[in-house]
């Protein structure tokens, strides 16, 4: 709970967090208190990783009908803590999941919430639907004292950032760093070594962050994924991503010296 005893509530409705009528996205007991049994379609807690409770209302619900979606990049830029983070990542996650996971993809019946698990569940075939979690490898190259950092097509103009890409099926995480980087820039890597991971509700993505080191051949971007590709100082950065994003703890680990 939070101090002041109050439980943190979010809502969301068609897969998306709304925004409090204060900004922000907790809503206030007297306006949690307002919602009709009618108006709500599921509820999650958050517990586990944060404190607090998801709402997930009905289309129309009123009287949320006039509340913005929330913009879920600036309420992660400015998460006061981590717990503030995980749980705004932990909703964001649910409510997709929610929204997205209506029926069956085996028998193509409707899902019912599951009455222990979180999970939904098909009565006439059995099939139990789960979150969906994709995971990512997001990597810092480096070379000496300088980095690698990479221009992909749905960046702004000047944003430079780390390398990543899913993980395939049957593969090791460590194999997909090698792999990603031998597509989206034509070089050989060694010395691959985890540094931490990050939940990226983006919409379902779980980043695991790796430092590795450069070993043989010539940066030659694919043109698809990545338009340009360069090699940088610790002291001659060019724009980066935010500071929340595990991208930009890749950089500032291995500018403090953490990457080798």
């Amino acid at each position: 709970m939070r101090g002041d005893d109050q439980e943190t509530v979010l809502l969301a409705v068609d897969g998306c967090l709304l925004e409090a009528p204060e900004c922000g996205f907790r809503f206030s007991p007297d306006f949690v208190a307002r919602l009709g049994m009618a108006e709500i379609e599921a509820r999650y807690a958050l517990g586990g990783i944060a404190e607090g409770t998801l709402l997930v209302l009905r289309r129309g619900a009123e009287p949320a009908a006039g509340l913005n979606s929330a913009q879920l990049r600036g309420l992660l830029a400015s998460a006061a803590s981590e717990l503030d983070y995980a749980r705004l990542s932990r909703a964001a996650q649910l409510a997709v999941w929610h929204e997205q996971h209506r029926f069956c993809g085996r028998c193509g019946g409707p899902l019912q919430q599951h009455g222990q698990d979180l999970a939904k569940h098909c009565e006439p075939c059995g099939l139990s639907q789960y979150p969906r979690i994709s995971p990512c490898i997001i990597v810092l190259v480096y070379r000496g004292d300088r980095c690698l950092l990479a221009h992909a097509p749905h960046y702004p103009a000047g944003r430079y950032s780390t390398l990543a890409g899913f993980i395939e099926a049957g593969e090791s995480a460590e194999a997909a760093v090698a792999r990603e980087i031998r597509e989206e820039v034509g070089i050989e890597v060694q010395n691959i070594r985890y540094y931490k991971s990050q939940s990226w509700p983006f919409p379902h993505a779980l980043m695991l962050g790796f430092f590795a080191e450069y070993r043989a051949g010539d940066l030659v971007p694919d043109g698809v994924e990545i338009l340009d590709a360069r090699w940088f100082g610790r002291d001659e950065m060019p724009d980066l991503p935010p500071s929340f994003a595990i991208s930009s703890h890749l950089i500032e680990a291995w500018r403090r010296g953490e990457a080798g």
